[in-house]
């Protein structure tokens, strides 16, 4: 799908930051006005329980934008993006396991509740620092972010492309879960991380945390937003785009199209990372099963439902996607996955621009209009 390039030199007009601060501001504020100023009994208020699987969505979301700058930019479909997101929230989710000290079932303030309940008798090496919540916030970011540097450099420098790369990458979250559902890895096996009791101290059960976890997302997602925007509007964006599309002339005139992918890869495993961070304290559990290749594959649906190639796009499709899982789940669950592969189906043959193109061909087609109508006038 070819998809032009925004001009470079700016992130928006006028016009694209009013949508920006607007959105922001809808989210921000009325969101939580909604749950605390509003009467339970209210036709607009949002119950407790809608603020972290709001959160969720926007969680989501920020995995569709990581796996949209490669996929829809560069080129790159990567169906281990599940990993990055899992290991993001096992960095974060090893703070949380940290921060409830004597308050666990076996009272053991050095060891977590799993590891007691396995005879471990010391913390493992890699559990030092995480008692500390800026070593996790950082951990999330830089674990997935290593990982991504690993598995791009040695795919990038062999010239490894296409079908290949895709199976690699899924080949890899799959080889990650089988290990995290060892007991003897250290994370809990197929339990995984949970009964997280608090974040920085706030209880993570009261309304007030959840609400500022929501808010944490946004703002995250907001970021995220401005630092893709960045990278796809600047030259290394219309390098990307160059490298998409025919690759071996990228290379001909002289630019390092390794350095260009292996860069966009480790940024979007870093953002993915964060998602994954950002999900975890709102749900309330990681485990292995995040891992899982068919997650991944969910991810580049949300993707190619919203509009691959169109940053936007990406965070529509992931909302719209798990709003339809979400009810779906609920009113035909044993046909929620046929639900799933038949709207990818559709969207790869007759939308290929998903959701986002409907509105840019009607922008196209009343654009025709109004210039068929001046000239019609013109000549009367």
């Amino acid at each position: 799908m070819a998809t032009a390039a925004p001009p470079s030199g700016f992130l928006f007009n006028r016009q694209g930051w009013a949508v920006f601060i607007g959105v922001g501001i809808l989210l921000i504020a009325v969101v939580p006005l909604l749950n605390l100023a509003t009467p339970e009994g209210s036709a607009f208020h949002l119950g407790n329980y809608l603020i972290p699987l709001l959160g969720k969505y926007l969680c989501y979301a920020i995995l569709a934008l990581a796996l949209d700058l490669i996929w829809g930019y560069a080129g790159i479909l990567s169906l281990g993006h599940g990993a990055f997101f899992a290991l993001g929230g096992y960095a974060f989710g090893m703070y949380l396991m940290r921060e409830i000290g004597t308050r666990g079932v076996y009272g053991n303030p050095l060891l977590p509740d799993f590891m007691v309940f396995l005879n471990w008798q010391e913390l493992p090496w890699y559990w030092y620092g995480f008692n500390h919540f800026w070593f996790a916030a950082a951990m999330a970011l830089l674990v997935p972010g290593f990982f991504g540097m690993l598995i791009g450099w040695f795919a990038f420098r062999s010239r490894v492309t296409g079908v290949y790369l895709s199976i690699i990458t899924q080949a890899t979250t799959f080889a990650l879960m089988l290990a995290f559902f060892r007991n003897d890895m250290g994370f809990g096996g197929n339990n995984g991380l949970t009964d997280f009791k608090s974040l920085l101290g706030y209880d993570l059960h009261l309304p007030s945390t959840r609400i500022g976890l929501y808010i944490a997302t946004v703002i995250a997602l907001g970021i995220a937003y401005l630092i893709c925007r960045a990278i796809v509007t600047s030259k290394l964006g219309r390098v990307l785009l160059a490298l998409r599309d025919a690759e071996a002339r990228v290379r001909f005139i002289g630019y390092s199209t390794t350095n260009a992918k292996l860069f966009v890869f480790t940024v979007s495993a870093m953002l993915a990372g964060l998602a994954g961070a950002l999900y975890v304290p709102q749900i309330g559990i990681i485990n292995p099963s995040e891992f899982s290749p068919a997650n991944s594959i969910e991810i580049a649906i949300w993707v190619a439902v919203g509009g691959r190639g169109t940053l936007a796009g990406a965070i529509l499709g992931a909302v719209l996607v798990n709003l339809g899982k979400s009810w779906l789940t609920g009113a035909a669950p044993d046909f929620w996955l046929f639900f799933l592969g038949g709207l990818f189906i559709l969207v790869t043959m007759f939308l290929p621009q998903g959701v986002v193109g409907i509105g840019q061909k009607w922008r196209f087609w009343r654009a025709r209009r109004q210039s068929a109508v001046a000239v019609a006038a013109g000549h009367d």
